[in-house]
């Protein structure tokens, strides 16, 4: 199988709770909830993605089978120990499987991914972030991190308390009225110690 890659680049992790940390990011193309072209935005199911998903035009961006794709990220992590990386999109879970998931093992990669959690999670990952979006049915209700972009319309935090995740993390949307927002996720954090609130540190560092 050929692997739709927009881009892969080496920086650090900004979001969630391995916030801070090296990884090689592997960004893959295509959403199951929005074509990505702006004109379709206001009528799909996530209408506030940050994100550009769409082709195969970004940096080390191109069609890879899982071999070629391990190796690209080999190359941009280095010689240094501790190899990690995050599979992300768009969706990943509409391309990523049992063959990259080995190929990247074998290669010696901890695999993170970040999901919208509407399909279940390949097996062998080693890190699942799951951020659910509002109106959308989730099956994977299990993972590492459960990370809720906030405020949603029509979403309670607390419907998810009772789901598997080690870490429940509320992360201000990305918004016209970003000052907003932030308050808002503060202010559930403080009434909700469950909860912890992450920034999106990367780009307050200027970082890809």
């Amino acid at each position: 199988m050929s692997y739709a890659v927009k881009e892969m680049f080496l920086t650090l992790q900004g979001e969630g709770a391995q916030a801070g940390r090296r990884a090689v990011f592997i960004r893959l193309a295509g959403c199951n909830l929005w074509s990505g072209r702006e004109k379709d935005r206001a009528a799909a199911s996530c209408t506030f993605c940050d994100t550009d998903f769409v082709g195969t035009d970004g940096e080390n961006g191109g069609r890879y089978d899982s071999r070629g794709l391990a190796e690209r990220a080999s190359i941009l992590w280095g010689d240094l120990p501790g190899r990690f990386c995050v599979v992300t999109g768009g969706e990943p879970m509409l391309q990523l499987d049992s063959d990259m998931v080995g190929a990247l093992h074998e290669s010696g990669f901890e695999i993170a991914m970040e999901t919208n959690g509407t399909l279940p999670a390949a097996e062998g990952l080693d890190w699942i972030c799951v951020s659910p979006k509002s109106g959308t049915e989730i099956v994977q209700r299990s993972g590492n991190e459960l990370k809720l972009v906030w405020p949603q319309q029509g979403m309670d935090p607390e419907a998810f308390a009772s789901w598997d995740f080690d870490h429940f993390l509320i992360q201000p949307m990305d918004c016209e009225d970003k000052e907003a927002a932030l308050a808002a996720a503060i202010a559930y954090v403080r009434e909700h110690p469950n909860w912890r609130l992450s920034l999106q540190t990367h780009k307050l560092l200027g970082l890809p």
